[in-house]
């Protein structure tokens, strides 16, 4: 991303936490155009404790201010937030001290859990109080794993992100697209579920005033500004959901009829939608109703991603790029599986033998070479994308005519290429880096520095984008595509 060279320019801090890794990045806006730099990259992953999974956060915490200690060195900063990962939390005693970590969603604790809470509960209610899919670990089947005591010292609970904001700043606030995804939040009336939440026996204390994306929680505290070196800085709430702030950067025009997946360790397949969408066809869909920027419905599906590829890849300790060569080389109409199958969810160097059995299990030719494993998850994940999409349609009776992909795997072609193949639709690639752009933005636009422009306006003005269009038969390889920027198309 470039900026332009005239006119007034303001600084904003993004940290974006993914499962996988996280960045502190640097984002400027000016002339209309935002540059973004990042200044910090650090790894992330589930930490093994006592039987099970739970995340470094003091660590990523430590990393944060180094981070923000960099952006310090570059001059004023006028804001910073936080994105994440979504259902996850940290509870805080009466003395805001944190309470034994934070719990990993792909922990075994949450083993049956789900199952457990759908029949005390019922799934019709459940899904009427809420819009949300049924997931095992969203956040109301981990309170159902908390231990009582645990719970009865606790006096909050805060989403990852608003944590790390109440660390720096001393809010204890739930930012909404955030609490959207837990299953404890109404999206018709906006506030937590409150007949739910004393159904499922959780205190109602400890769920905090929500708060919209794009608020301002104050002043850095001073030990955090006198650490990093950043005074003045405001944290500004992003959309801290990493799927609604990379929604939020989708460089879509005013007209309906496109949808996006937001591509990374998972990919997120959905529309945006007016209002939320909760009849009986959503529900049989098991599609989820998460809040987006300026008062939209995320009304999308949890597809399992890139996290397979990578998991394999772990097991081989290979490289992405070989890799990815060699099953573009690979016929098409080979055997593909539901990636949404549970046997995924789990980490493991297992994971080649698991999309082995699927395909056996199916009764299917069983790929062996790392290269045909790639290629049959790849094929699996564009054939679901286009279930989805078919989907989407069905329920919302808006045609999608354009499908955009953004995030970290719209960097990947043979994918896109499949997934315009499989759908039938043009696939739109990039920005790759839309979590951090879109939390800069809301930023940017919280603080009145995009001059009246629309927030995708700005996207599109400083992006570089890829079009991939349906083959005419089945492609063997990804195709060029024509390369997009704000100003034009070119070849």
């Amino acid at each position: 991303m470039s900026a332009e060279v005239s006119g007034a320019s303001t600084r904003h801090v993004a940290i974006d936490l993914g499962a996988s890794s996280g960045r502190v990045a640097l984002g400027t806006v000016h002339g209309g155009q935002l540059e973004v730099e990042v200044l910090h990259r650090f790894p992330n992953g589930g930490v093994p404790v006592n039987g099970g999974l739970q995340w470094d956060i003091l660590g990523l915490w430590r990393e944060v201010l180094h981070g923000l200690t960099l952006a310090g060195r570059r001059g004023e900063i006028a804001s910073v937030g936080v994105n994440s990962w979504a259902v996850d939390y940290g509870l805080l005693d009466t003395h805001g001290e944190l309470l034994s970590g934070v719990h990993h969603y792909r922990s075994p604790r949450l083993d049956g859990v789900m199952e457990r809470v759908r029949a005390k509960l019922g799934n019709d209610a459940i899904y009427r109080a809420t819009g949300i899919q049924f997931l095992p670990f969203n956040t109301l089947y981990q309170l159902a794993a908390e231990r009582p005591e645990r719970l009865a010292e606790a006096q909050v609970l805060l989403m990852v992100p608003d944590l790390l904001h109440f660390w720096l700043c001393g809010a204890k606030v739930t930012e909404r697209t955030n609490a959207s995804t837990t299953q404890l939040y109404d999206p018709r009336t906006g506030d937590w579920a409150w007949a739910l939440v004393d159904a499922a026996g959780i205190p109602r204390a400890l769920l905090p005033r929500i708060v919209e994306p794009g608020t301002d929680l104050g002043a850095l505290r001073p030990e955090v500004a006198a650490e990093t070196g950043l005074t003045g800085t405001h944290v500004i709430a992003p959309a801290t959901h990493d799927t609604a702030s990379a929604v939020a950067a989708v460089p879509a025009g005013e007209n309906p009829g496109w949808a996006y997946v937001s591509s990374g360790t998972w990919s997120l397949v959905g529309v945006e939608s007016p209002r939320p969408v909760l009849g009986g066809a959503a529900r049989t869909m098991n599609l989820t109703n998460e809040a987006g920027i300026g008062g939209t419905t995320r009304l999308l599906k949890n597809v399992m991603g890139l996290w397979i590829v990578q998991e394999c890849r772990r097991a081989w300790n290979a490289e992405f790029g070989a890799l990815y060569a060699d099953a573009a080389a690979l016929p098409a109409g080979g055997s593909v599986f539901d990636p949404d199958d549970a046997r995924f969810l789990a980490p493991g160097t297992d994971m080649p033998g698991r999309v082995q059995a699927a395909c056996r299990d199916t009764g299917q030719p069983v790929p062996q070479s790392p290269p045909e494993i790639v290629r049959c998850v790849l094929d699996s994940l564009a054939r679901r994308i286009a279930d989805v999409l078919d989907g989407l349609e069905a329920v919302t009776g808006t045609p999608v005519d354009t499908l955009y992909v953004v995030g970290g795997g719209s960097q990947g072609d043979l994918l896109n290429q499949l997934t315009a193949d499989a759908t039938g639709r043009p696939v739109v690639a990039g920005p790759v880096e839309a979590t951090l752009i879109g939390n800069l933005l809301v930023q940017a636009q919280a603080g009145g520095h995009l001059g009246g422009m629309r927030l995708r306006d700005v996207v599109r003005a400083s992006s570089d984008l890829q079009t991939f269009t349906p083959s005419s038969g089945q492609a063997r390889a990804p195709r060029a595509g024509t390369r997009q920027t704000g100003r034009g198309v070119t070849p």
